[in-house]
């Protein structure tokens, strides 16, 4: 048996693993897609809190338009708006609540309602066979970044990284979610050009992988790391003063990740200022030294991050980035026929 075979073999046999176990993401490498099927209107949409909870009330509102506006169907889950400290509910709650959406026929998509902080936390405790017998469209980001890596390492599922439940919907946000989700289009994946920063010209095509850098570099060494070997990495993030944004570097780094990726897209880094400028290096000299010399198609200024405006992409999904334009295509079909 030839490894491809072995590899398609592994994903099969994914449905009757028990909840402890786990691939690492070398094994996984070539671990066939699983495509979601698309969702209509009138369908019922799950909505979750995975990781933090509301910090007032007014996000359940803003949803709710956000859904009524696509119309769409929402259920709740059972556990959202629990606390438990800093987090929605205790991990148990929150494990019950996302795998109970993947597993009821009803709810044919599951959005997350924030992020916030303690994804990691249930890695090791999901049901990933489960997931992978009920592939359904998955959307969120921030700390939502660790879901996304996960699920795609241990299944191959395509997932979503992307506007929150409770995020302002945007029309640009609701245009991408109806041409996506709907009708099964890939949406032109451009920023303006004079936002554009280019670090290194050309173009470049992977299996897109990224989200959040503070999470993603969180999980680094574990089973649900990407293996980045032909991969484009987009990243983002909030809150991080320049000199963490450059330990998360170095990480990213010394773990051998940048060496594999063929393309590097960075989006917005919101309220990542240096409290002292002049005793600082800026995000721009953090990205030339750690981007520039890997010689490979990279970009800065992509509508990715804490942002209203920003994109929903396929993590997992193959593409095609150019950095001259600041754009991003889909290659694939990344959808299953419902």
């Amino acid at each position: 048996m030839n490894k491809r075979t072995f590899i398609k073999t592994l994903g099969v046999g994914m449905a009757s693993l028990p909840l402890s176990n786990t691939f690492s993401s070398a094994a996984t490498r070539d671990m066939p897609a699983i495509r979601p099927p698309l969702i209509r209107r009138g369908d019922t949409v799950g909505i979750i809190t995975p990781s933090s909870a509301l910090v007032d009330d007014k996000g359940y509102s803003i949803a709710e338009d956000n859904f009524k506006a696509l119309g769409l169907r929402i259920k709740w889950g059972k556990h959202v708006g629990k606390k438990n400290g800093y987090l929605a509910g205790t991990d148990e709650e929150r494990i019950a609540d996302l795998q109970g959406m993947f597993s009821d026929p009803e709810v044919k998509a599951i959005v997350c309602l924030r992020g916030g902080s303690g994804a990691a936390r249930l890695l090791d405790r999901l049901d990933y066979g489960l997931i992978a017998r009920n592939p359904k469209i998955f959307l969120g980001y921030s700390d939502i970044t660790a879901f996304h890596q996960a699920i795609q390492t241990q299944t191959g599922l395509i997932t979503f990284h992307g506007a929150v439940a409770n995020s302002p919907w945007t029309p640009m946000v609701i245009n991408q979610f109806e041409q996506l989700f709907f009708e099964g289009k890939s949406p032109t994946y451009a920023a303006d050009q004079e936002s554009i920063r280019i670090l290194t010209p050309g173009k470049a095509e992977g299996r897109l992988f990224g989200g959040n850098l503070t999470v993603l570099t969180g999980i680094a060494g574990s089973a649900y790391f990407p293996d980045f070997e032909d991969s484009v990495l987009f990243l983002e993030d909030i809150g991080e003063e320049p000199y963490r944004i450059d330990r998360m570097f170095s990480q990213l780094a010394l773990s051998g990740a940048l060496k594999k990726i063929n393309g590097f897209i960075f989006g917005k880094c919101s309220d990542c200022e240096a409290k002292n400028p002049d005793n600082s290096l800026t995000l721009e000299q953090i990205l030339d030294d750690y981007i520039r010399p890997l010689d490979i198609p990279a970009y800065q200024g992509a509508l990715i991050g804490h942002m209203d405006e920003q994109f929903i992409l396929p993590i997992g999904a193959r593409v095609q980035m150019d950095a001259d334009k600041g754009s991003i295509t889909v290659l694939e079909n990344i959808f299953s026929k419902r």
